[in-house]
């Protein structure tokens, strides 16, 4: 079966609670990886470029974690998913302000 391009989700900022409007993105994730259970899930945390890198790093492994643990609390076994943080080394946006910052607060979430 071909792997599914698994929605990403994004975070307010200076937080890793998953936001109401990503919920149906997980939701969505989750039943597709369950009826594929051969596939594996690498989720990336990251984090705009406000603070320290240590900081930063730390968020994003809150973030990566907390869509982790909302598959697995929606049937995703832990076992076929690994959480790595790249905190704000892996910006998707290179600008300034709020909007480009809005972008790089976010959990990738794809199949490896």
């Amino acid at each position: 079966m071909p792997a599914a391009r698994l929605g990403g989700i994004h975070f307010d900022f200076d937080t890793h609670e998953v936001r109401t409007e990503d919920v149906r993105v997980l939701d969505a994730n989750a039943a597709w990886l369950r009826a594929t259970p051969n596939a594996l899930v690498l989720i990336e945390g990251h984090s705009d470029e406000r603070g320290t890198s240590e900081y930063n790093l730390g968020l994003g492994d809150l973030r990566a974690r907390s869509a982790m643990t909302y598959l697995m609390a929606h049937g995703v076994p832990a076992s076929r998913m690994v959480a790595i943080s790249y905190g704000k080394e892996r910006p998707r946006c290179t600008g300034t302000g709020l909007t480009c910052w809005a972008q790089n607060r976010r959990a990738d979430i794809g199949t490896h």
